[in-house]
């Protein structure tokens, strides 16, 4: 391990995300509809969800002290929303209410074989801008063995201050640029390490080739760059420019909403537990595989007994 990869490892501490809380609404069917046409016989789902949350419970889920920053409103959903990350023991002491502002919803379809479309209702989320973020984080300590991790959910200037705010105090900044759109890349001089999923990562960059929008990427922030590849697992480009990729667990998917997510929490969990950076995609990219097996963005979410099983049974099976 070089110089440059070790200032990923060795440490302990707790994860920190700054991102957006939804409530989804879930209709399982046959397949996905076209433009204009209705699908019926489908089933009902109502769940937690945005990334943000959905990340905040992968990385309580594998035992990490977890501190949640976002907004909701005040409203009966809101309230929902956060009763459901207290009962997983993420901190929301310090999530914002908003009078004006409903709380994000995010209506999804999901396919017989696990393909998803999603529409999303930004709400609270919008409203929770840079000032937001820095009343929430007023006070909070942060050291260098803690991770903060955010995405594109929310608007540039809350997602900026939260990145500068981490980065100034030397801990982990980790950005997930999802959903794909663009964006302010001055961020991306907080050197966070970068999590786009294939599609957005060709966004980012202009290239199909995950390894070269990875190093393209690499060139901006000079720090780790995982791009996720769905059943094919994730390509790591660690801090002294190696690439690996990681193979995903063999299994019988149900349903891939949240999986990027789940990857997302594990590996900021496993990050401020110390685990080298390779170890720690290893895990996050099995424990979204795990995360599969259950309809919901949350439910399929592993423990950290789950991924140690899992990859166990994978290496016997090898």
């Amino acid at each position: 391990m070089g110089p440059a990869q070790a200032r990923y490892s060795r440490r302990v501490g707790r994860v920190i995300v700054v991102g957006s809380i939804n409530v989804d609404f879930t209709v399982h069917t046959v397949r996905l509809p076209r433009a204009g046409e209705t699908v019926t016989g489908g089933t009902f789902q109502r769940s937690g969800g945005g990334k943000g949350a959905n990340q905040a419970v992968a990385a309580a889920r594998v035992g990490a002290a977890v501190t949640f920053i976002g907004a909701v409103g005040q409203d009966d959903i809101g309230n929902a929303a956060l009763a459901e990350l207290k009962a997983e023991r993420v901190d929301t002491s310090r999530c914002h209410r908003f009078a004006d502002a409903a709380t994000g919803v995010a209506l999804i379809v999901v396919d017989a074989s696990g393909d998803n479309q999603i529409a999303v209702a930004s709400g609270a989320n919008r409203a929770f801008r840079d000032w937001a973020v820095a009343e929430a984080v007023s006070g909070l300590a942060i050291a260098t063995g803690d991770v903060l991790i955010t995405n594109l959910e929310l608007e540039d200037d809350a997602v900026q201050f939260a990145m500068v705010w981490a980065a100034t105090h030397g801990a982990t900044v980790m950005l997930n640029p999802a959903p794909a759109r663009v964006f302010d890349r001055s961020a991306l001089g907080t050197r966070p390490i970068l999590t786009p999923n294939q599609q957005e990562a060709t966004r980012l960059t202009g290239t199909t080739d995950p390894e070269a929008a990875a190093r393209a990427l690499q060139d901006e922030t000079r720090a780790p760059v995982i791009i996720t590849l769905g059943a094919n697992g994730a390509l790591l480009l660690d801090a002294d420019g190696h690439a690996t990729t990681i193979a995903a667990l063999s299994v019988a998917t149900l349903d891939a909403t949240g999986a990027g997510d789940a990857l997302n929490g594990i590996l900021a969990a496993e990050l401020a537990a110390g685990s080298p950076m390779e170890l720690a995609v290893r895990r996050a990219v099995a424990g979204a595989s795990l995360s599969t097996l259950k309809p919901g963005a949350r439910a399929g979410m592993p423990t950290r007994e789950q991924i140690d099983h899992a990859l166990g049974a994978d290496r016997r099976g090898q």
